[in-house]
């Protein structure tokens, strides 16, 4: 199964775009207090002209229901990955809702009892895969750093469940997190930005070749 590559935090046609043509398989649009942060009204100016192909993913922080169902539904998005302790409660009323079109990913942070965690969500049929991803005091993602590798390759390895890592990915070291991790799926922000919510065409075109080689 060839990897998964997500271009997250896309604010404009022009960046989205950039991830289309660089190759990507999906692209994320983040419905969560950030300066990356999107609205409704914004994405579905954006969605409606991009190729089928392409995933659209939304990214939602303990939003409720009803606000995540109604976006995708404006927005013709394909996902949603969801930060959350209720995430599993969500998942499964967007997977009645949606059924098996809706592409659903469940984040769980770096730090003590991932594996149990994770291990916890793998039987969930509501839940595609789980991002991982790390997290500060005051960001629950698009933080810009990576978690710890060394500790979390295990996890990766055993293949029970699609995993996709995130947090601190750049076009540099996305080749060394595939060989060590051998995730499902990467998952890029900030790491191929020219500024907060802006994308760098190069860093985005380098990004998924260098994963695609990896």
């Amino acid at each position: 199964m060839s990897l998964w590559v997500k271009v997250c935090a896309n604010t404009s046609m022009a960046d989205a775009m950039v991830a289309v043509t660089a190759g990507a398989d999906a692209v994320g649009f983040v419905f969560a207090a950030s300066p990356r942060r999107v609205t409704v009204d914004e994405v579905k100016t954006i969605t409606p002209g991009l190729p089928n192909s392409i995933e659209k993913i939304g990214v939602f922080v303990d939003s409720s229901f009803e606000e995540i169902e109604e976006a995708v539904r404006a927005c013709g998005l394909t996902g949603v990955q969801l930060y959350s302790d209720g995430g599993v409660q969500v998942a499964g009323r967007l997977r009645e809702r949606f059924g098996a079109g809706l592409r659903i990913l469940h984040v769980l942070h770096d730090g003590p009892g991932l594996a149990e965690r994770a291990g916890a969500l793998a039987g969930n049929s509501c839940i595609d895969g789980i991002l991982i991803d790390s997290r500060t005091a005051t960001a629950v993602g698009g933080t810009g750093l990576r978690f710890d590798w060394d500790a979390a390759e295990s996890l990766f390895r055993t293949g029970a469940i699609r995993l996709v890592a995130a947090g601190g990915l750049t076009p540099e070291n996305v080749g060394e997190a595939i060989g060590k991790l051998r995730p499902w799926g990467v998952d890029v922000a900030s790491g191929v930005e020219a500024s907060p919510g802006r994308k760098d065409a190069e860093k985005v075109r380098a990004f998924v070749a260098n994963a695609r080689k990896a």
